[in-house]
């Protein structure tokens, strides 16, 4: 694993076990099998939506994002830790929570989906 991610899960180690997962050339990091943040290019990046966007947006944050298959930029719903929060760990459990709950509501919506499909 890279050093932000050792960090991190350290850093987490009050939200229970965090479980990194490689994949794309990343880091997926998992609580409950629930993805709540990834790790890129050694930059964290928490799941977002609207309720904890203004966080991000005034700390001066951005989504990650990257080019896809057809030459488009794909935007995603993680946006990149502010830096300081890593010596805040208080702070960044506050946020870091905030992700999970996030990701665990967006997995419950996405199973209720595909039970609505079939």
């Amino acid at each position: 694993m890279s050093g932000i991610v050792d960090l991190f899960i350290e850093l987490l180690e009050p939200l229970g076990p965090v479980r990194p997962r490689k994949m794309f050339g990343g880091t997926g990091l998992y609580v409950d099998d629930v993805m709540f943040a990834l790790e890129a290019g050694e930059v964290i990046y928490l799941k977002v939506a609207d309720r904890n966007r203004p966080d991000f947006e005034a700390a001066g944050s951005a989504p990650f994002s990257y080019e896809g298959r057809d030459g488009q930029n794909v935007i995603m719903s993680y946006w990149y830790l502010p830096e300081h929060l890593l010596d805040e760990p208080d702070e960044l459990l506050v946020w870091a929570r905030k992700a999970l709950e996030i990701a665990r509501s967006s997995k419950t919506k996405a199973r209720a989906r595909k039970k609505k499909k079939k």
